[in-house]
């Protein structure tokens, strides 16, 4: 099995350094996302990686495209090796929660895009039953192993290996490991652009 080489990126540090380019109080900020100042400044530090519906919302209120958190040059294709993608974890917080996903951005070097594809990790989280979320745009996923639940509003359905969800992700919903420590999943999502 080959090494991670994966980029880590500190996705809290860019979030700070575009809101305060913009002269944006954090009060401000968590507001137009739909956050308490005390996640956004959770996030900011990286104590803990927004999930990709508030990082959608996060974009949105920087007047971005969820991959220019990504960086890279702008291409007009872009091939992404095994060992090159850009990770970003949502991991254990410093009480000891484990949020449960890791995800990697797959197309973060293609311009004028207007999907963002990752591979997520979904782990067990140790967090109760989370509140479910919302965004403008769509999601795909696509699951690769272990076993997926997908809340749409009072909505529940399991996937397996080999399944797929397409939906509005303006539904409240939640994606989440399933009776297994760990599952693996393309997603793919596309959010206009304000």
């Amino acid at each position: 099995m080959m090494a991670e080489n994966f980029e880590e990126m500190k996705i809290g540090e860019r979030i700070k350094q575009l809101r305060e380019d913009q002269a944006v109080s954090l009060e401000d900020f968590a507001r137009r996302v739909g956050v308490s100042p005390s996640v956004m400044n959770q996030i900011e530090n990286h104590l803990v990686s927004p999930p990709l519906g508030t990082l959608i919302k996060i974009a949105h209120a920087l007047n971005i495209s969820v991959g220019d958190f990504f960086g890279g040059e702008k291409a007009s294709y872009t091939i992404v090796r095994q060992g090159e993608q850009k990770k970003v974890s949502r991991f254990a917080s410093k009480d000891g929660i484990n949020y449960g996903y890791t995800y990697e951005s797959l197309g973060f070097d293609m311009k004028n895009r207007h999907m963002e594809p990752f591979l997520v990790t979904l782990q067990k989280s140790t967090m109760e039953a989370k509140s479910l979320s919302s965004h403008p745009g769509e999601e795909f996923i696509y699951v690769l192993e272990g076993k997926v639940l997908v809340q749409l509003g009072d909505h529940s359905d399991v996937l397996n290996p080999h399944d797929s969800i397409y939906y509005d992700a303006n539904l409240l919903h939640r994606v989440s490991a399933h009776e297994c420590e760990q599952a693996k999943i393309v997603a793919v999502l596309w959010a206009p652009k304000e």
